[in-house]
């Protein structure tokens, strides 16, 4: 596990200027876990990491009705939400075998999932009051 990083927004701009940042890091293959309650600002936080992958950031939306989106850009974002799953539901989506893919995925309600790699990016987004978010970041290693 890496260390923390920490990031303090103030309005949603910043928390989706943190997310565009955070995706000069992602990857092929790559698996971003995100964390936090209803409104915290995690399809902010994936706006911006489709607009660093060089996405069409106005058309991110919650893929809350879909469960899942697709951006191509430099990269293809694969965007899943699983807020409506129980965790029963999830192992049916085939998340495991999109992993596979040379895509970035972000899934939101990322405790839902089980099954998610040892090996992924955790990004948990907590409610500071007002517009504040406060994104700790933390790349989960497999241990050997």
């Amino acid at each position: 596990m890496s260390e923390p990083e920490t990031v303090v927004t103030h309005n949603e701009q910043e928390t989706s200027a943190a997310g565009e940042h955070f995706a000069a890091r992602l990857r092929a293959g790559d698996v971003v876990l995100l964390y936090g309650d209803l409104g915290a600002g995690k399809t902010a936080f994936v706006r911006g990491i489709a607009r660093g992958l060089g996405a069409p950031a106005d058309e991110v939306t919650s893929p809350t009705f879909t469960l899942m989106q697709e951006y191509r850009g430099r990269l293809t974002l694969v965007h899943v939400d699983l807020y409506r799953l129980a965790p029963e539901e999830v192992g049916g989506l085939g998340l495991q075998e999109s992993t596979d893919d040379p895509a970035v995925i972000a899934i939101e309600w990322a405790e839902r999932w089980s099954d998610a790699p040892l090996e992924a990016w955790s990004v948990r987004i907590s409610d500071e009051g007002e517009e504040r978010r406060r994104i700790t970041i933390i790349r989960e290693l497999e241990s050997s």
